[in-house]
């Protein structure tokens, strides 16, 4: 059985409004290994054996930091199917430059409260609000399906018809249509996808969002292999008695189920 890298990217100084998802990926294991639940997937996977913990990149400082990270991910990619855990979302562009080294043309599903597009964000085209238009602007992905959407500045809007890319927004759940896949897939989940009522440890709650159960449901219908992921956004100085973090936990065991289903 293959083994799944966990490794973890203790970036944030992208962040726009808090500090603290530097500190998501140590919460997050902590998390996954806590004797309330056990490694066991809902598709049936023990993953006792087949997780691979490679703890924290070393990034180096700002300057350095995405080109640790793309560096990271080429090399772990080329022979794995890695899962990275933020960290803002900022990582995420590196992480699928690096890939795109690695692997070559695959779709991206994001899962997100935002769409993270914006050319740039208070001067920074670096912030975790913009990673999308980087990896658009660069062709990085074939295809880029943001789901969860539920609040987009004009301007965003604008780069989605610029770019093509195609939102799931909260607000037609009900009409939402099946997604289907011709290519490999790359998962990027930042946890305020989820309603604050499962995600409160965020650092930016924005009411009217998916439940766990959605997300996963979305996650398990995907029909194409997962070539890697990543999960954003844990900002444990507000979640609330480790719910946040048990959340991306059972996300992260998911992602892993699927990576071993294909």
């Amino acid at each position: 059985m293959q083994r799944i890298p966990v490794i973890g990217v203790p970036l944030d100084h992208n962040s726009s409004y808090l500090r603290g998802p530097a500190r998501g990926p140590f919460a997050l294991v902590e998390a996954l290994h806590c004797g309330s639940a056990n490694l066991w997937t809902e598709t049936g996977f023990d993953l006792e054996p087949v997780l691979d913990h490679r703890g924290t990149l070393d990034l180096g400082g700002p300057d350095a930091a995405f080109g640790v990270i793309e560096e990271a991910a080429a090399k772990i990619g080329a022979s794995s199917r890695p899962i990275f855990l933020g960290g803002d979302h900022s990582v995420t562009y590196p992480l699928v430059r690096g890939l795109k080294r690695a692997v070559g043309d695959f779709a991206i599903l994001h899962f997100d409260a935002h769409p993270d597009c914006y050319h740039e964000f208070e001067g920074n085209p670096h912030s975790h609000a913009c990673p999308f238009a980087r990896i658009m602007e660069e062709g990085l992905c074939s295809r880029l399906v943001s789901v969860g959407i539920r609040t987009a500045h004009g301007h965003q809007r604008e780069q989605r018809e610029k770019f093509g890319i195609q939102w799931l927004e909260m607000r037609d759940r009900a009409h939402w249509p099946a997604l289907s896949f011709d290519l490999p897939v790359y998962v990027s989940v930042d946890l305020d996808a989820l309603d604050p009522a499962f995600a409160p440890g965020v650092s930016h709650l924005e009411p009217g969002g998916m439940s766990t159960r959605g997300l996963l449901d979305v996650l398990q219908a995907v029909d194409a292999p997962i070539i890697g992921a990543d999960i954003v956004e844990l900002n444990p100085d507000r979640d609330l008695n480790g719910v946040t973090a048990m959340a991306g936990a059972k996300i992260l065991r998911e992602i892993a189920g699927m990576m071993l289903s294909a």
